[in-house]
C-alpha cells in the first residue's frame, strides 16, 4: 500500500509504507529556489511594465481626459465649441484605466475648427471638426497654451512661436522650426478617441 505525501510546493512524493524514504531534501530546496526566482522575475517584469504605463505615448483606442480631472471623464466632441481656445488633455487607456500623464510629451491640445478651412492632411486627422496636436512647443518645450482667433493660429507664450492648426500644425512664425505633432482622432458614442499615433515624434528639434 502506498501513501502520498504533499510537500509545501504542492509536489507529490509516493513512498512505500515503512521504507523511510521521501523526497530528496536537497532536490526540494533547489526546486523551491528555482520557482522563487521565476516568480520574482515575473513580478519584476509586471512591475516594470506597470511603472512605465503612464509614460507610454498615446495609442489607438485611448480616450482623452482634461488635465487635472480626478474623475478621468472622457472629453466629447460636444464639450468643444467652434473656434474656442484649445483644451489641454491627456490620453487615457480605458482597458487598463491608465492615465498617460507620466510624460509632458503626452500633453495634447484639442480644439474644434471649421473643416472648410482645413487642408486635406488636417481633414484626414480631424473628427467632427476636432483636431489634436502635441501641446509641447517644438522650440523650448513650453505648453502651446494661447489661441489667436483672428489669425487662427496657436501660440506659445514663452517665445511667441505660432502654429497653424488648420495646416497640420505647421509653423506660422518662429523661432520654432518644427511643426506640432498631429494626432488622428475619431468619434465613438460622442467621445473623442485616438485613432493612431502621432504623425511625427513630439518634442523639440528641427
Amino acid at each position: 500500500m502506498k501513501k502520498v505525501m504533499i510537500d509545501p510546493m504542492g509536489t507529490e512524493a509516493a513512498t512505500q509504507q515503512g521504507c523511510g524514504c521521501g523526497a530528496d531534501p536537497v532536490r526540494r530546496t533547489a526546486l523551491k529556489a528555482v520557482v522563487g526566482v521565476t516568480l520574482a522575475a515575473a513580478a519584476g517584469v509586471r512591475g516594470a511594465a506597470a511603472a512605465g504605463a503612464d509614460e507610454a505615448p498615446p495609442a489607438k483606442g485611448d480616450l482623452l481626459v482634461k488635465v487635472n480631472d480626478d474623475n478621468n471623464t472622457p472629453v466629447t466632441s460636444a464639450d468643444l465649441k467652434l473656434n474656442e481656445k484649445q483644451l489641454i488633455v491627456y490620453p487615457y487607456d480605458p482597458a487598463s484605466k491608465t492615465l498617460r500623464d507620466g510624460s509632458r510629451l503626452n500633453r495634447i491640445l484639442v480644439m474644434k475648427l471649421d473643416p472648410a478651412g482645413m487642408d486635406d492632411a488636417t481633414k484626414a486627422n480631424a473628427a467632427d471638426g476636432v483636431v489634436a496636436y502635441s501641446a509641447f512647443c517644438t522650440h523650448q518645450g513650453c505648453d502651446v497654451s494661447a489661441w489667436l482667433p483672428d489669425e487662427k493660429n496657436l501660440m506659445c507664450f514663452c517665445h511667441f512661436s505660432k502654429f497653424a492648426p488648420l495646416k497640420l500644425g505647421a509653423v506660422a512664425n518662429g523661432p520654432a522650426a518644427k511643426p506640432l505633432a498631429a494626432l488622428p482622432l475619431k468619434v465613438e458614442d460622442g467621445k473623442l478617441v485616438v485613432a493612431g499615433g502621432f504623425n511625427i515624434p513630439p518634442g523639440k528639434g528641427a
